[in-house]
């Protein structure tokens, strides 16, 4: 049995600690916190009560939809106490047992500091499983799509979205943004055996907008649309002409930028 970390500590000015965290997200309705529903960042609050005995929401540098994955989220607690933050990572896995996430790494975070609006960009990786059987080991982290993709034809419309653009195409109906415009830096699509996997980043994204690129795209590679097809969609700015939203199971947020380039890929 592992025992329960040691945790003392003065208790002083409050300290800004970030958390960089993973976790699956097919059991949570999202991060942000919900009445009645488990989401990431109520788990989360439950293992720092338990930690330190204190009721804090940790702020999320984005908010995952219900099935999202991440590998790379990051997070900012503010403690009381000035704790070691090895110790406070460990001992926030050893209380978030056994919910499907885990602290990573931690750092003390600078004064004023922000996981939202400190970061300067944001990567996604979208999965598709693409091959006759349908997934097993992968089951929940995948789109399946049984009919072949041709990865190329998806990777030539991508190139046609890269820069800045008024996405409202690829926007939700309940995105809550002020502004439909977005600068996409990165949406590469290739093929690593039965997988086509899709990378987007950008500083950050409309609600829904990597699924539903994700989405469009897939009509290009399934044959359905010619490459030129997501363009005209995008210049069109109407969401009921794209494709659909791709399930959220393939969807993992994988990095978050703060000055630095992404390294992650």
């Amino acid at each position: 049995m592992t025992d329960i970390p040691e945790l003392t500590g003065p208790i002083g000015p409050q300290r800004t600690i970030r958390l960089t965290l993973v976790y699956e997200g097919t059991r949570y309705s999202g991060w942000q916190v919900q009445p009645g529903r488990s989401t990431v960042q109520g788990a989360l609050a439950e293992a720092i009560r338990g930690v330190t005995g204190e009721t804090i929401l940790p702020r999320g540098s984005s908010r995952t939809d219900a099935g999202v994955h991440a590998a790379g989220q990051v997070a900012e607690i503010t403690l009381a106490k000035d704790l070691p933050p090895e110790r406070v990572r460990d001992a926030l896995n050893f209380y978030s047992r056994p919910h499907p996430l885990a602290v990573l790494k931690v750092a003390r975070a600078p004064e004023g500091w922000s996981a939202r609006f400190a970061a300067t960009g944001r990567a996604y990786r979208y999965r598709i499983l693409n091959r006759r059987s349908r997934p097993a080991l992968e089951a929940g982290r995948v789109w399946h799509i049984h009919g072949t993709l041709d990865a190329a034809a998806m990777q030539a419309a991508a190139q046609l979205l890269l820069g800045q653009h008024d996405f409202s195409a690829f926007r939700a109906a309940a995105c809550q943004a002020t502004s439909p415009l977005r600068t996409l830096d990165r949406l590469e699509v290739r093929r690593e055996g039965e997988e086509v996997t899709v990378i987007a980043e950008a500083r950050s994204f409309l609600h829904h907008q990597v699924r539903n690129l994700v989405g469009t795209l897939a009509e290009v590679g399934v044959g359905k649309r010619d490459t030129a097809w997501p363009r005209a969609v995008l210049d069109g700015r109407d969401r009921t002409r794209a494709g659909q939203t791709a399930p959220a199971e393939g969807l993992c947020f994988m990095a978050v930028r703060y000055g630095v380039p992404l390294e992650w890929v």
